[in-house]
């Protein structure tokens, strides 16, 4: 999958959020980025996935060619994007291989061999050393912060997306928490292909990764794109001074 942004403009209410935003992402990628608080990443998260509390006033959003703006959300997952959310909702009731299983088959619209399902779940709690049994837990019930980011990654590494789209998965993590989401991120990007977005803050994560771009938005615009050494810049000195490439 080619995902393209183009010329993007997001309205919320009467409130634009993002003001003509560029961005192309191919499978086998990693984009980060990275701005100030209210800059439109999140927005721009959302709004990839459909978000009906937002509004496109100009501009499209492309896979492989093909605008997806009119497309539900659900038909979105099945073109291959993925989500994850900054702030995963707990939901009472809901056990998680349930919801794992119906995931998986709304998206391949096959039916699920539950048995090896469940093996690769316990595979994957072992990659990334969850220390609980998700098996027998509802969707993010009782979950720490950092163990729903867990979740997550768990399930994006069964649910095999094209193109994902991470919403800081390393907030709310300690560092060696980091560390393993982070080396799990770029196993399943090796393994799948998968392209990814990362939203993040912090250098942390990064330095146990290779991303391939690195963005910085600020308000509602890619303002400056290169590689690691932004990253270093902004630790450096901050958003300020980074001038624009746009």
């Amino acid at each position: 999958m080619i995902l393209e942004i183009k010329n993007l403009h997001v309205k919320i209410g009467e409130n634009e959020i993002i003001k003509g935003l560029n961005l192309t992402i191919k499978e086998g990628e990693m984009h980060v980025l990275m701005g100030p608080n209210g800059s439109g990443k999140t927005t721009l998260a959302k709004v990839i996935m459909g978000h009906p509390a937002y509004k496109v006033s100009e501009g499209d959003i492309l896979a492989d060619g093909k605008s997806i703006l009119n497309l539900s959300t659900d038909k979105r997952a099945k073109l291959g994007l993925f989500l994850q959310f900054q702030e995963p909702v707990e939901i009472d009731g809901v056990g998680f291989v349930n919801f794992l299983r119906s995931s998986i088959e709304s998206i391949s619209d096959k039916p699920v061999n539950v048995r090896s399902m469940l093996n690769d779940v316990k595979s994957e709690e072992s990659e990334l050393k969850v220390n609980y049994s998700l098996i027998d837990k509802y969707l993010n019930k009782g979950f720490s912060g950092g163990e729903k980011k867990k979740s997550e990654i768990l399930q994006m590494s069964l649910l095999k997306p094209k193109i994902a789209i991470l919403d800081e998965p390393d907030s709310g993590l300690d560092v060696d928490a980091i560390k393993i989401v982070a080396k799990n991120i770029e196993r399943v990007a090796k393994e799948t292909g998968m392209g990814t977005i990362l939203i993040t803050h912090y250098n942390r994560i990064l330095s146990y990764m290779n991303p391939s771009f690195v963005h910085i938005m600020e308000k509602g615009r890619i303002v400056k794109s290169g590689g690691m050494e932004l990253v270093s810049q902004v630790e450096k000195s901050g958003y300020q001074g980074l001038g624009s490439d746009e």
